[in-house]
């Protein structure tokens, strides 16, 4: 029998996700090299090599642009339309930057459901 791999120590950006993300009990984060959240195949957060995206609705994502002073999120040359890149002084904000997760969470419930991959 091969010995269980260890896991990596998680980075303090990790370990501030975690936080965030346990404000609302009902989300569940995924994924161990890149951890995100969705909802019904719906991706709403990211923390892709250190930095958290966040998917938000075009009123919230124009406030937030403008407030932080940031574009949209860039990963692999590409740009995701709906997600802002999270400085990260506010990352260590958890009070201030739940009111944009609350506003995330939600946003996802309004998006139509992807089809799941899953093999049966």
């Amino acid at each position: 029998m091969a010995p269980l791999k260890k896991s990596a120590t998680p980075t303090p950006e990790v370990n501030l996700y975690d936080q965030l993300i346990a404000t609302i009990p009902s989300i569940e984060r995924k994924g161990a090299a890149n951890p995100y959240t969705s909802l019904n195949g719906n991706m709403f957060t990211l923390l892709h090599q250190s930095r958290l995206a966040i998917r938000l609705p075009e009123d919230k994502r124009e406030e937030f642009l403008n407030k932080y002073q940031t574009t949209r999120f860039e990963a692999y040359g590409t740009i995701m339309q709906e997600h802002v890149p999270v400085p990260v002084a506010l990352l260590r904000n958890t009070k201030e930057l739940k009111k944009y997760l609350d506003a995330s969470y939600e946003y996802a419930k309004t998006l139509k459901p992807k089809p799941t991959k899953k093999k049966v």
